[in-house]
């Protein structure tokens, strides 16, 4: 395992949350995992850990099942989303793989208690795990149905102290409306928690912007598809927008 770590003092953030979806994990694929993609993102956590940045990872589960699809398919909505939580356990022990066979002490702490494959969430133990630098991955959302894997993120990014969440996604930043569909879409530098929520931008669900509006916890949306761009924002580098207060 790898322990030539350097001191933090040349980035921005010492201690951060990243927040990817399952759908991230599936590469060019239409459901599940693809190996060399979840290695590609590992190897994006790898470069910011050996930077000395205590990293917490949360990762939804969209890729095997998401629970709001399977309500609306006429499952009753608390067992379709106890199904999704699985479903980012999965996506935890598969990115615990790829990070631990680059050398990188991982936990996978579990909102839904199974001790055979990952540890119960206690906040005082993954606070420690943190401080001896290992990357912690929070799996099954935050245990209880009704609440997102970004509701999730926020939650545990609060109660571990992070200085912010990364939010990974497809695209470099927030934009006024979707870039894919529109040429003349506008990328925002900065933008606020109300913003957000007023012009519906889905940067997060609403209540995961809430959460940070009011712990003043900003919210760095960036594209994860760009090499290196994990570790060029933590340097003061890339592009991306910031959400806050």
């Amino acid at each position: 395992m790898s322990d030539a770590i350097q001191p933090a003092s040349d980035v921005t953030f010492k201690r951060v949350m990243l927040k990817i979806s399952g759908e991230a994990l599936m590469g060019d694929q239409g459901f599940g995992l693809h190996p060399p993609t979840v290695e590609r993102i590992a190897r994006e956590v790898q470069s910011v850990h050996e930077l000395g940045v205590e990293i917490c990872m949360v990762i939804g589960g969209g890729n095997i099942f998401r629970g709001l699809q399977g309500s609306a398919q006429g499952m009753e909505r608390t067992t379709a989303d106890y199904m999704g939580m699985l479903a980012t356990v999965m996506n935890a022990l598969a990115m615990q793989s790829s990070l631990e066979g680059l050398g990188i002490h991982t936990r996978v702490i579990s909102a839904i208690t199974m001790n055979e494959v990952a540890e119960p969430y206690i906040r005082r133990r993954a606070v420690r795990h943190l401080e001896k630098k290992r990357v912690c991955i929070f799996a099954a959302g935050t245990g209880n149905p009704y609440f997102t894997t970004d509701t999730a993120a926020t939650l545990r990014a609060n109660e571990m102290s992070c200085e912010a969440i990364f939010k990974g996604t497809k695209v470099d930043g927030v934009y006024d409306k979707d870039p894919a569909k529109h040429a003349d879409a506008k990328r925002y530098e900065h933008v606020s928690f109300d913003d957000v929520l007023q012009k519906r931008l889905g940067v997060m669900d609403a209540s995961a912007i809430a959460l940070a509006r009011d712990n003043n916890l900003p919210i760095i949306v960036f594209s994860l598809d760009e090499p290196g761009g994990f570790k060029g924002i933590l340097a003061g580098k890339g592009t991306y927008t910031r959400v806050h207060g």
